[in-house]
């Protein structure tokens, strides 16, 4: 199975494990399975930190590259900024669609929580619940 983590998935992963329901953690534990990242998480990420809403230990770009290290990184290109014309969303979230359109594009199931993107039929998701 190939992987792409939402952004809240992956920061918990690193800093509250406890919040990855067990078959997900086993989904992201199981060595045949390609895990993702975008670069969109690494964005929303610094939006958060720069926000007050989170923070990290040591240095933010030294937090995130070690974080990020283990997955594999998905590409942002314009093939895939194309792909959010194909498809909607109920609400204006510019990451939620860049991700979206990056598991489309990709082939990839994305992990996450949030329950308007899993009601949401625009992309295969496994669900943190």
């Amino acid at each position: 199975m190939k992987l792409l983590l939402d952004t809240h998935i992956w920061i918990w992963t690193q800093v509250a494990p406890r919040k990855i329901v067990g078959r997900v953690r086993r989904a992201l534990e199981k060595r045949s399975n390609e895990v993702w990242l975008s670069p969109v998480s690494l964005w929303e990420l610094i939006l958060l930190v720069q926000k007050g809403r989170m923070a990290v230990d040591g240095d933010l770009a030294d937090w995130i590259r070690k974080a990020a290290a283990p997955l594999r990184e998905a590409p942002l290109t314009a093939e895939i900024v194309l792909e959010t014309a194909g498809f909607s969303l109920p609400y204006p979230d510019p990451a939620d669609r860049l991700l979206v359109a990056t598991a489309r594009y990709l082939g990839l199931t994305l992990v996450t929580s949030d329950v308007r993107l899993l009601a949401s039929k625009a992309v295969s998701t496994l669900a943190n619940r």
